[in-house]
């Protein structure tokens, strides 16, 4: 499977649909060939040739039936809410194994709609704004888009013309949480679904580091973050940008799963824009396939964190408590002000 040329600077943000974020798909008008659901699949598209249900070859994928006599508007479609309000930086569709039978076109509007509205109201009655215009796809291909809008958004509507297969959605977007969810209250400031995002990372060879921000906890090493093993005297690290500016009273590093292959220990650092990185954790040994909890006293606010690990390996999870500054919660406001 091929990757079509364009921007794609965006995708080493979360996929915010996908069913690991929280994502779902709430509606499609036709799924007779295979089911909508498989578009927020977190992991990549299979196929196995020559496997056939009393509908045709399963697809991994979201397949419509074939359209008789369409026009040239004619198209299928399917819902799909967030796992968090966003601000959307880039789709993807991916039409991987679908040759023969993927949409020629499609286009993308999303929507920004409170509360958890029914079906009938999101097909009837929301107001959608196109963020994708009407656009080609290649088929057995990752199709990229960039989205130039600032605003943020809770549902995208992915159209095919006139019908066909798409094996995956990817939506990659910056999370935002509402700022009436962290006032007076402790979060996990890192959680994507709270903001939290990963800026930059030493090494990604197995796993994305994206995964340490996931809510709930992980089936498996898969769903974890994991390096390849180092040859050299380094470490590895991530860091992580926070919700806004924030206290930290405690830190969570879990490293379940990983059995033969968890870091040996780990340091926690704090940063808030200006000046050097000060330690929140001192190097701390750490067990194989262990939720490992540590009180921290910090007194300094935080904006980032990194966390390094000694000296390479894999971690499933990683949470950062605490409670958003006055500052922080003012910043907070005024982004999802802005993005309205």
């Amino acid at each position: 499977m091929s990757t079509s040329p364009g921007p794609s600077h965006f995708l080493s943000l979360p996929d915010l649909a996908a069913r690991s974020s929280g994502g779902a798909v709430l509606w499609a008008n036709d799924d007779l060939f295979a089911e909508r659901e498989n578009l927020i699949t977190p992991k990549a598209a299979e196929f196995r040739p020559a496997t056939f249900g009393h509908k045709g070859q399963i697809y991994d994928g979201w397949e419509t039936r074939r359209r008789r006599g369409a026009g040239p508007d004619t198209c299928d479609a399917a819902i799909v809410r967030l796992g968090v309000p966003a601000v959307v930086r880039g789709v993807v569709v991916d039409t991987a194994w679908f040759t023969g039978n993927y949409p020629p076109q499609i286009s993308v509007e999303a929507a920004q709609i409170d509360g958890y509205p029914s079906t009938e109201e999101l097909v009837q009655q929301a107001a959608w704004e196109t963020i994708v215009e009407r656009s080609k796809v290649d088929g057995d291909t990752r199709n990229p888009f960039e989205v130039t809008s600032t605003r943020r958004w809770t549902h995208l509507r992915l159209s095919i013309y006139p019908d066909g297969g798409v094996a995956r959605f990817r939506v990659h977007g910056e999370g935002m949480l509402d700022p009436r969810f962290a006032e007076k209250r402790t979060l996990d400031l890192a959680a994507l679904e709270n903001g939290g995002r990963i800026t930059a990372c030493s090494n990604m060879f197995y796993s994305s580091p994206n995964n340490l921000l996931l809510s709930g906890g992980p089936r498996n090493m898969g769903e974890g973050w994991e390096t390849s093993r180092r040859r050299d005297s380094g470490n590895d690290w991530v860091q992580i940008r926070l919700a806004g500016q924030g206290m930290l009273d405690a830190v969570e590093l879990d490293t379940s799963y990983f059995v033969g292959n968890a870091p040996g220990s780990a340091r926690l650092s704090g940063h808030d824009g200006d000046g050097d990185w000060f330690e929140l954790l001192p190097v701390t040994d750490l067990l194989p396939d262990t939720r490992h909890r540590f009180l921290v006293n910090a007194d300094r606010p935080i904006t980032e964190a990194r966390l390094d690990i000694y000296p390479d390996g894999g971690m499933a999870r990683v949470r950062l408590f605490g409670a958003l500054t006055d500052t922080g919660l003012d910043g907070l406001r005024g982004r999802w002000d802005a993005s309205a």
